[in-house]
């Protein structure tokens, strides 16, 4: 089994019974603010672009490159379909001119022509990716791996089940906005944003310990930030609050762990895998020489890319839409049928738009609890975000229906809230069709609270994680009373069951072990 690094999540796995190819992203992605890290625009895609099979994992922008899926990619392809909710993704891909679909049942092994085996495992809830994001594992010749790019499932047993794995492909870095958009104090932004890239690193490990797998490919990250507004997320080794970190950052981690079987993929990157071993070449001369001169390879990046910038900006006013009459229009009708989204936000959301001026800001509140759009009345709101009006007026030009995948991560905005995360509010914003929102509200009214319980240190408490499920067996760390889900990294104070990481967060079983049932 051959495997081909294309940069980000995306690879070219080649075997004599065929060869699939995954998650191609070369083009800028929200708003153009994200770029793939190295630049992958070289590659021969055209003959990358020739395979018998494609897998998208979901709909982030960062995974499913339209504009590269319509040019590069053969439409004789053969596509292997998650067994998403909705349609969306195989709506979206006939739209681009693919026609051979291969729907796959989520945990059960497809057996394809020449020996080649496949499995995807899909992941369902409103949280995950854009309505789903999933993995695959890939089987040829007792050569196994696991492509989990940057899903997040609660674990592994059912990929170890089928034999030990040769090849675990996964994230370690961030994928977000939390904290750098945040208005806080620097000290505070700096040590939120270590406590997350240790989060991202600790569950990484823990994935690669659950499975075992005979080699590590970190992937599906960082993006790199080459508009001048956006510079500073870039990981450039001066922040240790940086959520970006790259290979590199994360194979030194990993080394001083006392691990030694992690193989970074460049771009170009091929790595050959047999049932004893890996062995890999690589583009360039000196891969850790290549990340100690990052700087250099992002400042020639970002001069290549700035017409692409300007162009994309130019691109977004649309002076002629009435924000406030289009949201009205828009969101209202979908507040109206919210019920669990609308009471998990519990109050207005606040929608501060620069002017195309630079100066004059318009205030817009989505009120949930009221189920309407209007003007800011000069109340007091918990969540608020500030943007260019261009930006909104862009995504309803577009009718844009998820703007977690658009606006949210781009970072091209600003937020502040009063008190802890919410998710529901994301999840909204997310679910801006009736399809989306149906299923979201569906969703969340299926969940039931999870019987079992189980020690861990010095407390029973509830197994399950009572976000989304996670083993806590697994996912679970105690310090200071305070328990620790590193699945997303949600905490629960144990004395009291209580949240601390979301308004309106489920609360926790929990009790000291040896104490009387209650």
């Amino acid at each position: 089994m051959r495997v081909t690094g294309t940069g980000h999540a995306g690879m070219r796995i080649d075997t004599p019974g065929g060869s699939i190819l995954c998650d191609p992203w070369v083009n800028p992605a929200y708003f153009a603010s994200w770029f793939p890290f190295p630049d992958n625009s070289q590659l021969d895609w055209e003959a990358l672009g020739r395979a018998d099979y494609l897998y998208v994992s979901h709909l982030h922008r960062d995974h499913f490159d339209a504009a590269h899926l319509a040019r590069f990619v053969s439409k004789r392809a053969t596509v292997l379909l998650p067994e998403y909710p909705t349609s969306e993704l195989e709506d979206q891909l006939r739209a681009l001119g693919f026609a051979d679909f291969r729907r796959t049942t989520s945990n059960e092994v497809l057996e394809l022509d020449g020996g080649l085996r496949v499995m995807i495992q899909a992941l369902t809830s409103p949280t995950d990716g854009p309505i789903g994001d999933s993995s695959l594992w890939v089987e040829y010749g007792g050569v196994r791996l696991l492509n989990q790019n940057d899903a997040r499932p609660t674990d592994l047993s059912r990929f170890a089940e089928l034999g030990h794995v040769q090849a675990h492909l996964l994230q370690f870095s961030g994928a977000i906005w939390y904290p750098m958009v945040y208005e806080l104090p620097t000290a505070a932004k700096t040590a939120f944003g270590k406590q997350k890239r240790d989060r991202q690193f600790d569950r990484t490990v823990r994935y690669i310990d659950d499975l075992k797998a005979s080699w590590v490919f970190p992937i599906a990250g960082p993006p790199c930030f080459l508009d001048d507004e956006l510079w500073q997320f870039n990981d450039l080794g001066h922040d240790e609050g940086n959520i970006f970190p790259d290979q590199q950052a994360f194979l030194d981690h990993y080394r001083s762990l006392g691990y030694d079987n992690a193989v970074i993929l460049l771009p170009g990157s091929v790595a050959t895998l047999t049932a004893d071993g890996c062995r890999t070449t690589h583009p360039v001369d000196d891969v850790a020489a290549f990340f100690a001169d990052k700087e250099e390879h992002l400042r020639e990046y970002a001069a290549r890319q700035r017409p692409v910038i300007q162009a994309a900006k130019r691109s977004w006013r649309h002076p002629e839409i009435d924000v406030l009459k289009e949201l009205k229009r828009r969101v209202e009708p979908l507040l109206d049928e919210s019920v669990y989204l609308a009471q998990g936000v519990g109050g207005p959301v606040r929608l501060d738009l620069v002017g195309h001026d630079g100066g004059s800001v318009e205030s817009i509140v989505v009120d949930f609890p009221a189920k309407q759009v209007r003007r800011y009345a000069d109340e007091k709101v918990r969540y608020r975000f500030r943007t260019q009006r261009a930006l909104v007026e862009h995504l309803l030009h577009v009718e844009e229906v998820d703007w977690v995948n658009s606006l949210f991560l781009s970072c091209r905005f600003a937020a502040a809230r009063i008190g802890q995360y919410n998710e529901f509010v994301y999840a909204f914003f997310k679910c801006l069709s009736e399809e989306r929102l149906q299923y979201a509200e569906g969703w969340y009214a299926e969940q039931k609270p999870d019987a079992e319980d189980a020690r861990l240190g010095d407390w029973v408490l509830q197994r399950r994680c009572p976000h989304l499920k996670a083993d806590l067996t697994r996912f679970g760390r105690i310090e200071d009373g305070v328990l620790t889900c590193q699945m997303h990294g949600w905490k629960w104070d144990l004395a009291t069951g209580r949240c601390l990481t979301s308004v309106g967060g489920n609360t926790l079983r929990s009790q000291p072990a040896g104490a009387p049932v209650q």
